[in-house]
């Protein structure tokens, strides 16, 4: 086959126009199920503040008949604290592109706004699970807000080195060996948080583990009406003995997996996600979009974490 002499084709014509789309694919999730799980409620400081308590251990309470009663000690309460954490996008648009004709949005501004909001919230996600402690601040350094990784003391950590967190001396986590996620580990850190006097009802894993858990042996047997026409490979609810978990995959946690009594974990927010156009400087529109928040781990021992997955 062979162009005839002189054809006039696309490569050497002026003028085409473009075929470019009105629509932005974009991919990037953007669910953050632990931060849209949480309890909310309002700070009123930097540093907020809460207390526990506990009763007497249980025991068998047999006294004299006309005895004359003696007192017990009075423990008093356990005051706990958080930081909150300032998280922020910032952006700038020169006027001339937020008037231009553009393909796929019609404000620059409005469309780079969108995408800082689910990119901040992300950000919140990340820091409310993974910090392992939190750091008071100064001038020239940023405060952060302790996640789930710093608070949690019981569950499961790797062999060897591995230690849970020491909330009460700030003092984060050390890693272990890494093991893989399993059934048994499940079953261990509900009934840690179960004795304790906590009731999880999600879990939190990454997306491998939520496979690997719908792979576990009380998922044996399976039922399923016949005119369906479906096959249920997975599962989100994993019944255990001391309650039923959903089982909640996250993008964004570290190598572990939480065990959640959401009735005992809330975010505290000073300064609620805002957008702010700065003080125009030049022939050009700036924007802040800033959130300041915390985690408050109403009792710790409500959870249980298994750290250290491979």
């Amino acid at each position: 086959m062979a162009v005839l002499a002189n054809t006039f084709t696309t490569y050497a014509a002026i003028g085409q126009r473009e075929d470019l789309s009105d629509i932005i694919d974009m991919i990037s999730p953007t669910d953050t199920p632990f931060l849209s799980s949480l309890k909310k409620s309002k700070a009123s400081a930097r540093f907020f503040e809460w207390q526990t308590d506990a009763l007497d251990a249980a025991a068998n309470n047999a006294q004299i008949e006309g005895d004359e009663a003696t007192f017990n000690a009075v423990t008093p309460t356990t005051r706990w604290g958080n930081y909150t954490q300032i998280s922020r996008k910032t952006f700038i648009i020169s006027d001339t592109e937020e008037v231009v004709d553009k393909a796929g949005r019609k404000s620059e501004i409005a469309h780079q706004t969108r995408k800082a909001l689910a990119a901040l919230k992300r950000d919140q996600e990340v820091a409310l699970v993974q910090n392992g402690t939190f750091n008071a601040g100064a001038v020239g350094t940023a405060r952060q807000t302790r996640g789930l990784a710093g608070w949690i003391t019981q569950g499961s950590v790797g062999a060897g080195a591995g230690v849970f967190p020491v909330p009460s001396t700030n003092t984060a986590a050390v890693a272990g060996t890494a093991r893989p996620f399993t059934e048994a580990l499940v079953k261990s850190a509900m009934q840690a948080a179960y004795t304790a006097g906590g009731a999880p009802t999600m879990l939190l894993v990454r997306p491998a583990d939520k496979v690997i858990a719908s792979s576990f042996a009380g998922n044996a047997t399976r039922y399923e009406d016949a005119d369906s026409g479906k096959l249920h490979a997975a599962f989100d609810v994993y019944v255990t003995d001391f309650g039923a978990l959903k089982i909640v995959p996250d993008r964004f946690i570290d190598a572990a997996a939480y065990l959640i009594d959401p009735e005992h974990v809330s975010l505290k927010t000073l300064r609620p996600v805002s957008r702010q156009e700065l003080a125009k400087t030049g022939d050009a529109t700036k924007t802040l979009i800033v959130a300041e928040y915390g985690l408050e781990m109403g009792n710790k021992d409500a959870h249980a974490q298994i750290r250290d997955l491979t």
